[in-house]
């Protein structure tokens, strides 16, 4: 029997109400899974926020590096979530591809002990763990320019995973020398050393469609992520996490125009006016996406029926490094 949005967020509420359970969702979600989240945010907020929270269940609207995140932090909590959708940029990195990238430098007359990883917290947990046991941390969008100013005080090379846009725009806000593994630069020469990884959906921006809005809408400022491109956060007005442009565009006059290079759902829900996607084409994210409210009531129904669904689990050395990975940078 198919029901409707309505009838499946009664359902839900009315399940939200019976059980112990926290159901959170991504900025990134779409509007009607966003709307029945408890607890909403960027990923390591929800994360954080979660190891605080008292219910025994977690649902976890969003993709897989994500809920392990809670996981990781929060590893007395049962962690389910509706769709295991894998991030793209997440996936571009595994432990092998992090062991080949530790080789590379290796090759290229750095070793080891003078490597200190740093992993975009758009990484699976194994990663995490890797990174932790190099003495790397965790970073997120919003404190990477800390969590490096930090690395950099031990005088090692920095090794960024996975995402090269990251690294490379905080590298060049800091007046640092960057490089991409594989990119022809000897790694000795730069000061941080990026995989070879991106978001997809942050790719789609360009600067045509800067130029676009900037000849139609005088005076409009262009506000993006750091997941895009150098050349586009070089042409922009402000650079920010998700947070981080929430606050700025929130904080704008009503009547300011904004164009917005970040995922669409998130954009929609920024201001009823005056607020444009920096794209020719819509830049929806698929796996965040795939989540539905149907799935969201699917998990909650389990977990009455005594048997949860895509629940998360993560062996015991992994978690161990991961976390302390992550608390690394929580200390900051």
């Amino acid at each position: 029997m198919q029901f409707t949005n309505e009838e499946l967020k009664e359902k839900i509420n009315i399940l939200k109400d019976k059980l112990s359970v926290t159901v959170v969702a991504h900025f990134y979600q779409r509007d009607e899974v966003f709307e029945v989240g408890d607890i909403t945010g960027d990923s390591l907020e929800l994360a954080t926020r979660t190891r605080d929270d008292d219910a025994e269940f977690v649902l976890f609207c969003g993709v897989g590096f994500m809920g392990q995140s809670v996981k990781v932090l929060s590893p007395h909590k049962r962690v389910v979530m509706p769709k295991v959708a894998c991030c793209a940029m997440a996936r571009m990195i595994d432990s092998m591809y992090f062991d080949d990238s530790i080789k590379y430098m290796n090759d290229h007359g750095i070793v080891k002990e003078n490597i200190l990883p740093i992993t975009y917290i758009n990484s699976n947990a194994e990663v995490k763990a890797k990174v932790g046991e190099m003495g790397g941390m965790v970073c997120t969008s919003s404190n990477a320019k800390k969590i490096i100013t930090k690395a950099l005080e031990e005088g090692k090379k920095i090794l960024f995973v996975p995402d090269r846009c990251l690294g490379q725009n905080i590298a060049n806000d800091m007046g640092l020398k960057s490089c991409v593994i594989g990119d022809g630069t000897d790694p000795k020469d730069a000061d941080v050393i990026c995989y070879n990884g991106f978001c997809s959906v942050h790719q789609l921006f360009t600067l045509d469609d800067i130029t676009f809005y900037r000849k139609k809408f005088p005076g409009i400022l262009i506000v993006t992520h750091p997941e895009c491109d150098p050349a586009i956060c070089e042409a922009s007005d402000f650079v920010g996490s998700t947070s981080q442009l929430i606050k700025y565009i929130k904080e704008l006059p009503e009547d300011q125009k904004v164009a917005v290079g970040t995922e669409f759902n998130l954009v929609n829900r920024l201001r009823d006016k005056n607020t444009y996607v920096l794209s020719s084409t819509k830049p929806e994210c698929p796996t965040m996406n795939e989540t539905t409210l149907e799935d969201v009531y699917v998990t909650l129904k389990a977990i009455d029926d005594g048997e949860p669904i895509n629940e998360i689990s993560i062996d015991e050395s992994t978690q161990k490094w991961a976390k302390i990975a992550l608390e690394r940078m929580l200390a900051l």
